[in-house]
């Protein structure tokens, strides 16, 4: 399990730097392919804003594994 330090990179299992909060990210979710926000940074995982409920008016948020986004855009 790796603990974040302030001022160190992070980086996946992958040899690919894990997202930071304000990173634009692509991730897959039912074979559709979304770009979100990132709005939070877990040990395994991200949280992202990716869009809003044309229903309800609320954000779509979701939680993307370290393992199955792309960095599209950093802050």
């Amino acid at each position: 399990m790796y603990r974040a330090i302030l001022g160190q990179s992070k980086w996946r299992g992958d040899g690919m730097d894990i997202a930071k909060i304000g990173d634009v990210i692509s991730f897959k979710r039912d074979d559709i392919s979304h770009e979100g926000v990132v709005t939070g940074i877990r040990d395994n995982s991200v949280m992202v804003q990716y869009g809003r409920s044309k229903e309800k008016d609320e954000p779509l948020k979701t939680v993307v594994n370290h393992k199955n986004y792309k960095i599209m855009k950093q802050s």
